[in-house]
């Protein structure tokens, strides 16, 4: 995230942390990535005792905007179903733990047809 997300790049805005997971919609950066400062705050929730040197942080995030909702979300069992077709080299398929991952082209611009669909 750190050095490939920049401003302007579009990011799929995914829900991870419910009981459906799965596409929501399309965002975009809007800031540039900078030091997850809750990191170092010993009172914030993901505060990390272990990583703080604040000249060289392990932990990074970036400002995103809303741009669109798709017609239709898109959850991951969908997904999985083209994991041996047009999405068989996506990250999120072999390694479904990661909070931020790269997303090929072909691959964003599949999935946004797949929520933009008219059911």
């Amino acid at each position: 995230m750190r050095d490939r997300m920049n401003v302007g790049d579009l990011v799929l805005f995914y829900h991870s942390n419910c009981k459906i997971p799965g596409v929501a919609g399309v965002a975009q950066v809007v800031k540039q990535a900078y030091p997850d400062f809750t990191a170092f705050d010993p009172n914030h929730p993901y505060y990390d005792a272990k990583y703080q040197d604040q000249s060289n942080p392990r932990w990074f995030m970036v400002d995103v905007q809303f741009v669109r909702q798709f017609k239709n979300f898109v959850p991951l069992t969908e997904l999985k179903t083209y994991a041996s077709g047009q999405l068989r080299n996506m990250v999120l398929l072999h390694r479904g733990r990661l909070s931020v991952q790269p997303v090929a082209q072909d691959e964003f611009d599949f999935i946004c047809s797949l929520g933009d669909k008219e059911e």
